[in-house]
């Protein structure tokens, strides 16, 4: 009996089929925006062919406009290429070059060069621009999300508020923060990366990923030494940041806090109105291997608040720190009285250098 492949069976054959069916359908998808753009670029040069008198030239920048949005990066810089052509062409059929024409052309020209450029730089993404910026929307939202403030015990308020220097959602402070009900214990770090707005925002969306993972994975004592030989790791020029890490077990009220480089956190006590600055120490994140972080301990009582926050709180051109944590200090007193809900929104608002991204944190005891 002759040994031999098995022939394949039905069900084989038939997801062989599909699977080659969808490959094609994928590939005819990914060819029809330019097949069409260079169909639509084609009709603007005949249409500058037969009517050079009414059919302007410069509508080849429609295509090429529309192909810098919709085309990926493999697929872009050939239509560019052909676009240049087409300008070419369209020009010389030009009954009259003018200088106003050949200046015409010459803006196409650098417009087809820009967008060459651009297509270049995209190629490092791999995706299309529509395609690009919704996926990196999406990765930014996901990382943010990781900031939301988790839900506490109903005899606890806990908010945060941050504002960017640039307007945008990108900034160099975040917050993460996680609620491990197990161990009824909430654990947040408030983080301030180097530089501030956009230029900071890339390396802030990294970090909140890497640290919205460490939280309540690795112990409290050990999450700011963590978090420093994961920057270490990373070799960035400017790969430094600012941290302060709160673990505070909502049972009992006591909290520990670790600061690397950071401002300090600060707690009121709502029986004497009084403000105690928690001071603890610890090298900047990313700067030395091996740092040791001491820690703040104390206990939230009835009516008590503690706040954490960034620099940007504190720090304003020609005004000293300590006067800048006096006033901050005077506005949340007042704010605190009038009530705690909304007082993270209102200070980051009322507070701080416009030139820096602003970030803080009210956590209170009812």
């Amino acid at each position: 009996m002759s040994v031999g492949a098995e022939p394949p069976s039905p069900v084989r054959a038939d997801a062989a089929r599909r699977y080659r069916a969808s490959k094609t359908r994928s590939r005819v998808a990914d060819q029809r925006p330019v097949i069409a753009l260079t169909a639509l670029a084609l009709l603007v040069v005949v249409a500058v062919a037969l009517y050079p008198q009414d059919a302007p030239f410069t509508a080849l920048m429609i295509p090429l406009l529309l192909g810098s949005l919709v085309l990926n990066p493999r697929q872009l810089p050939w239509f560019v290429v052909s676009v240049l052509g087409m300008v070419t062409v369209a020009l010389l059929l030009q009954p009259v070059i003018t200088p106003r024409t050949a200046g015409a052309a010459a803006v196409q020209f650098v417009m087809c060069v820009i967008v060459l450029v651009t297509a270049f730089r995209r190629s490092r993404l791999g995706v299309a621009g529509f395609t690009g910026e919704s996926m990196f929307v999406d990765l930014r939202d996901r990382l943010l999300r990781q900031g939301r403030i988790p839900d506490l015990p109903p005899d606890w308020h806990l908010e945060s508020a941050l504002v960017s220097a640039s307007g945008t959602r990108f900034a160099g402070d975040f917050v993460v923060a996680t609620y491990l009900e197990d161990d009824a214990r909430l654990e947040l770090v408030v983080v301030d990366v180097s530089g501030k707005g956009d230029q900071a925002g890339t390396r802030a969306l990294q970090l909140s990923g890497a640290f919205g993972g460490m939280l309540g994975s690795v112990a409290p004592q050990m999450f700011l030494a963590s978090a420093n030989d994961y920057l270490l790791r990373q070799d960035w020029a400017e790969g430094f940041a600012t941290a302060i890490h709160l673990a505070l077990w909502v049972d009992t009220g006591e909290f520990e806090v670790r600061s690397a480089g950071h401002p300090p956190a600060v707690l009121r006590a709502a029986g004497s109105g009084r403000w105690t600055v928690l001071e603890s120490s610890g090298a900047v994140l990313g700067l030395l291997p091996y740092a040791e972080y001491t820690t703040a301990r104390g206990q939230l009582r009835p009516g008590d608040a503690l706040m954490l926050y960034t620099d940007g709180m504190v720090e304003e051109p020609q005004r000293d720190l300590d006067l800048g944590l006096d006033r901050m200090l005077g506005q949340a007193e007042g704010l605190l009285r009038a009530g705690v809900v909304g007082s993270a929104e209102r200070l980051v608002e009322a507070l701080g250098s416009r030139d820096d991204d602003r970030a803080m944190v009210v956590v209170h005891r009812k």
